[in-house]
């Protein structure tokens, strides 16, 4: 029987994937896997049952991911699964940013109590909110994963010109991008040639703050910025500068801070990027199937902090090590079964920046002694035994 800690509400759906031979509840004793979504995890003291944190979501930074390498603790998450709940309000972005219909809403909730004056006033004031149609423009898309292709799709369908940038960008990503998309060689030639600019890359040291001064300079002089994915890339003080002196037409984002919903031309949004029941369901259902897989199979898919590897479903024996990206492992793994006359039927080995992960089918019973030497190994992280 395993147990599953959720820190979050999960949805049913998901959780029926597991079956009958788990128990799901918000406190656990000892869980073999935790299932959450946006708790945050960094004080949290991590059980040594543990084996594998699912993130039902995209991004993981409420998720201690170097300290669970440590631990030995696999932290999957759940890529595509909520695309199309944020390729939608995207979309909804890219009309909002063009004419000012938040504004107006606004506005004309002010005219309740004018009777029969308001068609007047309406007709005088709509004129404060008005903006460009989106057909014919240019979207730069900056990042193409599963998200932004299907952002540049739509945008396709709706007249748009896409040009997108991706340096990393995936074979799979590539056969599902629309073929009139233009590819760009560089975020600075995307800032150059797009009217509209949508971001879709993941937080890291690498990116936080990619949107600053430097961009907005070489940016059309009223382009406008949508940003459904982080908040740590666009640099605030630095958007509310471009958007005060023009450079900007218009800042859309799904994070709102005290700053800029003080500021003129920005519409944030509360985080509503993955807010459907779909979205919420298929990250659940993901994660949940990912989950399982590991803990009865052993397989990796969509890990952020080990290796994908698959083997199928295990029948026998089959033993899982997680270990370091590190010279001779492999050799003294193997050379630990067979001091011990352990045969090995299956292998297979993946790595991942400094991690691996090795996976192997023995025939017959492997032994305590076995798995206590493959455990002495220095670089060894944890090794189990389905």
């Amino acid at each position: 029987m395993y147990q599953i800690q959720t820190l979050n509400k999960i949805s049913k759906k998901g959780l029926s994937r597991l079956g009958e031979n788990y128990t799901c509840a918000d406190e656990v004793a000892n869980p073999d896997g935790i299932i959450l979504r946006s708790f945050k995890m960094h004080d949290m003291e991590l059980p040594k049952s543990l084996r594998a944190v699912a993130r039902a979501g995209a991004g993981v930074n409420n998720i201690p991911i170097e300290k669970c390498t440590d631990a030995g603790i696999v932290v999957f998450n759940t890529p595509g699964a909520n695309a199309n709940a944020v390729k939608e309000l995207v979309l909804a972005g890219l009309f909002l940013a063009s004419r000012k219909v938040v504004q107006g809403i606004q506005w004309a909730k002010t005219l309740i109590g004018e009777g029969d004056a308001i068609s007047g006033l309406v007709e005088k004031g709509k004129g404060s909110f008005g903006g460009p149609e989106i057909e014919g423009k240019t979207l730069g898309v900056v990042g193409l994963g599963a998200i932004g292709v299907k952002v540049a799709n739509a945008a396709h369908h709706l007249g748009m010109d896409v040009v997108g940038y991706d340096p990393y960008l995936s074979v799979n990503a590539a056969w599902s991008l629309t073929r009139f998309a233009h590819k760009a060689n560089s975020l600075q030639e995307v800032l150059e040639k797009a009217d509209y600019i949508t971001i879709h890359v993941p937080a890291t040291p690498e990116t936080k703050g990619m949107f600053n001064s430097e961009a907005f300079a070489s940016m059309k002089n009223g382009a406008r910025l949508l940003n459904f994915s982080r908040d740590s890339l666009v640099d605030e003080s630095d958007v509310i500068a471009a958007l005060e002196s023009g450079k900007l037409a218009s800042y859309v984002t799904d994070f709102a801070t005290e700053k800029l919903l003080q500021t003129e031309n920005v519409i944030c949004m509360p985080h509503l990027g993955a807010s459907t029941p779909e979205s919420e369901e298929n990250c659940a259902v993901m994660a949940a199937d990912q989950m399982k897989n590991f803990l009865e199979n052993g397989n990796i898919i969509n890990s952020v902090n080990f290796p994908a590897c698959d083997m199928g479903k295990a029948v026998g024996t089959r033993i899982t090590i997680l270990h370091k990206n590190i010279p001779n492992m492999l050799k003294q793994l193997t050379d630990a079964l067979a001091s011990k006359n352990v045969n090995i039927a299956n292998m297979l080995n993946k790595s991942k920046g400094d991690n691996a992960y090795t996976m192997i089918d023995v025939d017959g019973n492997c032994g305590a002694a076995a798995i206590a030497e493959m455990e002495s190994i220095d670089g060894v992280i944890k090794v189990t035994v389905l």
